[in-house]
């Protein structure tokens, strides 16, 4: 287990707790919102919005709310014109990041994510200087107490390629256009999913042994995800756990 997936099962784990609601929402719709202009307002057709629909739903946003934003994607409800842009950098010690946005002023979001950068230990690169050490993946979390042999059994035949234990949750991998499967596959058989969505895996981790670098590339990935244009923050650290633990206390 890489000190990159337990941070991340960490983060979903307390996102609820300790990030303001309104802002988790708010990320939250916009992506619902860009996934319906770019595919459509059916979730049968949509996979991408049927994923982020069911995201948002995790995190308990508001039917209505989901179903308003689906409506300015296609066109029924005015709203804001939002396009997505990715940035790629370094943080401490050459840890790879990508930054995924979705904003309605590319000039200012790409001008505010480089200062962040900038002025926290960190630099930005060329596109694709970076992602090229990712892999996009479908990946679901659930409880660590669910039997591995039975989880295995059902996940198997949905179109898993990988299930780890993350401590505290099982995690699943899948090919992306797989994720909707493994997952109902997981609630048919009863078994409460915890998160489900598509991440940037790293096919390559920096190991990060020193907690000062440690601290200073978590800080920068933490001010990089509440940049409110900031959908996802996608990195290739791996911290081992007892200095995890001491830069989390």
């Amino acid at each position: 287990m890489s000190g990159h997936s337990k941070w991340a099962t960490t983060k979903h784990q307390k996102g609820a707790k300790d990030k303001a609601r309104g802002r988790l929402f708010a990320k939250l719709i916009r992506q619902v919102e860009v996934a319906a202009r770019e595919g459509g307002g059916d979730l049968t057709a949509n996979a991408t919005l049927r994923t982020m629909f069911q995201k948002a739903r995790d995190a308990s946003v508001p039917l209505d709310t989901i179903e308003r934003a689906v409506k300015r994607g296609t066109g029924e409800l005015e709203g804001v014109r939002y396009e997505s842009v990715s940035y790629e950098g370094y943080a401490a010690s050459g840890v790879a990041v990508i930054v995924e946005c979705l904003t309605d002023n590319r000039n200012r979001t790409g001008a505010e994510v480089r200062t962040i950068f900038s002025r926290n230990g960190g630099s930005m690169a060329e596109p694709g200087a970076v992602s090229w050490q990712f892999e996009r993946k479908g990946v679901v979390s659930l409880a660590r107490s669910i039997p591995e042999d039975d989880l295995m059994a059902v996940v198997l035949d949905a179109g898993a390629e990988d299930l780890r234990d993350e401590g505290e949750a099982w995690v699943i991998y899948t090919p992306p256009t797989d994720l909707p499967a493994v997952r109902a596959a997981c609630e048919d058989a009863g078994m409460a999913v915890e998160s489900s969505e598509h991440q940037m895996v790293p096919t390559t981790t920096v190991e990060v042994s020193d907690e000062t670098t440690a601290r200073k590339v978590l800080h920068l990935l933490e001010l990089l995800e509440d940049h409110d244009d900031v959908q996802n923050v996608w990195s290739n650290f791996d911290i081992p756990d007892a200095i995890l633990e001491q830069v989390g206390a």
